[in-house]
């Protein structure tokens, strides 16, 4: 394979002032493996004004950007994600307009690509009709949650729906099957997080010197062997809803990393194959009309049909 003989610099337009470094790449490394750029990143092969950087450094209009040699047939790449798929995703747009995205993303598919997975959410809907460079997720949900995922096609628009998020206006609500019979009414969590790693796995973990989490539970339904709840939270930390419904005594349905056996096992005995937890709504003010936009996302068939059988057998 061919090998291009020297490195190329790319200077960081101002409309991209606070980009990551990791996400300035792989935006314009299209179909260089994920695990390769962070490797550049990690090695000093990339870097900004002469210095090195690491994949969170945030850019400023106007750095310089060393893109180390790559192999010409890597950056090819073995070609992007087939063209059914993108289409599949796409017809789940819950809003489309020219400054962001929002999409019902089902269970089971990963936001973005890595660490085995060779493409998610944004790879699939760069690689279509409402792709580019500047097309970049403004939040994340884990891979077994579904629901509302909100993209933003600009820059700007990307910083203005962060501000949102990072002052509590944006607002987000969850519907989740817990285990177990919920008492009372609704219940509020102020209950701060912290991020450790369990046997290499990053999670969230109740610690009063951890960082602040705010959730609200609220039960629309009530069996013996598990709850529907609404869940709205005013912060966004990793895996919230999911460390505080554990805090309270009901995990998530089908969580194996904080419910364990018992959320699988409830699972099993319900036949519902993914996790319990779905992004049911969100609401923000669009960044460029002022106005409040609002997408809610349905039930997929396998909560549909679990709550339906719970429902009928009164269990």
């Amino acid at each position: 394979m061919k090998k291009s003989m020297t490195a190329r610099w790319v200077e960081v337009p101002q409309d991209e002032s606070g980009r990551r470094l990791d996400n300035f790449l792989l935006a314009r490394l299209k179909g260089v493996p994920r695990s390769r750029v962070y490797r550049m990143i990690r090695s000093g092969e990339v870097r900004i004004n002469g210095g090195r950087g690491r994949a969170e450094t945030r850019l400023a209009g106007g750095d310089q950007v060393r893109i180390p040699p790559l192999r010409r047939a890597a950056a090819r790449g073995p070609g992007g994600p087939p063209p059914a798929r993108v289409a599949w995703l796409e017809r789940r747009l819950l809003h489309v307009d020219r400054d962001l995205l929002v999409v019902d993303k089902p269970a089971g598919l990963a936001v973005h690509g890595g660490s085995g997975v060779s493409w998610g959410v944004i790879e699939l809907l760069r690689a279509g009709r409402y792709g580019g460079e500047g097309l970049e997720l403004a939040h994340r949900l884990d891979r077994e949650t579904s629901g509302c995922l909100v993209l933003a096609r600009r820059r700007p628009v990307l910083r203005a729906l962060h501000q949102q998020f990072r002052d509590g206006e944006l607002r987000k609500e969850y519907l989740a099957l817990l285990c177990g019979r919920w008492r009372g009414g609704e219940r509020p969590v102020d209950q701060p997080l912290r991020t450790v790693r369990i046997a290499g796995e990053r999670r969230s973990v109740p610690d009063p010197g951890g960082r602040i989490a705010r959730s609200r539970f609220v039960p629309l339904q009530v069996w013996r062997r598990a709850s529907w709840c609404r869940v709205q939270i005013d912060t966004g930390r990793m895996h919230q809803i999911r460390a505080h419904a554990v805090w309270l005594g009901h995990p998530v349905v089908g969580d194996p990393r904080y419910g364990g056996e018992a959320a699988m096992e409830t699972a099993a005995a319900l036949g519902l194959k993914r996790m319990g937890l779905h992004a049911a709504a969100i609401s923000f003010e669009h960044p460029r009309s002022g106005l409040v936009l609002r997408c809610e996302a349905p039930l997929d068939d396998a909560l549909q049909a679990t709550l339906a059988a719970l429902a009928a057998a009164g269990q």
